[in-house]
């Protein structure tokens, strides 16, 4: 087969492509299909599985209801970890809360590190405020976290097994 350079017998590319009503009709033949509903069998789903599980959820609504926070900042004074880190944190918090009873402080355990957070304030400038309060004897920095409207009572997020973390 012999091809030459002005080869009349194949198609200009323009001519494969469809008309702007034919693409038109496609796309509404398309939509006219999709939005055809179909019916569905009605029936009944069981679904068996453990109490506890019901019972933990439960556990988390009852904490979600109690336990109100909104997004603000918190003046970070601390993060142990190590040996004796859950002694060393606790007994920051304390003398922390003997210095500034007014302000509430934080023990967070973040897995491997005990972080002390002080303070709930709603804009940087609170906590840029308060840290430069206390700078001289806590030296810290500002993060986000979530606040308490309301301050709870003594409510710490450490572990409850005293040899978990001073290993």
């Amino acid at each position: 087969m012999i091809f030459s350079r002005n080869n009349a017998s194949l198609p200009h590319p323009a001519a494969s492509r469809p008309s702007p009503l034919g693409a038109l009709l496609l796309t509404m033949s398309f939509i006219a299909l999709a939005a055809t509903t179909s019916t569905a069998q009605t029936g009944r789903v069981t679904v068996v599985g453990d109490m506890a599980v019901n019972e933990m959820v439960s556990r988390h609504v009852e904490l979600n209801n109690r336990v109100k926070t909104l997004p603000g900042f918190r003046v970070q004074i601390a993060s142990f970890s190590g040996t004796n880190s859950k002694t060393s944190a606790f007994s920051l918090r304390d003398r922390f809360m003997t210095d500034y009873p007014s302000t509430q402080a934080y023990i967070v355990y973040d897995e491997p590190n005990f972080k002390v957070k002080v303070g709930d304030f709603r804009t940087r400038l609170e906590a840029y405020a308060f840290l430069q309060e206390i700078k001289e004897v806590y030296k810290g920095y500002i993060i986000r976290d979530n606040i308490y409207a309301e301050p709870p009572q003594q409510l710490d997020f450490a572990p409850d097994d005293e040899t978990s973390g001073d290993e």
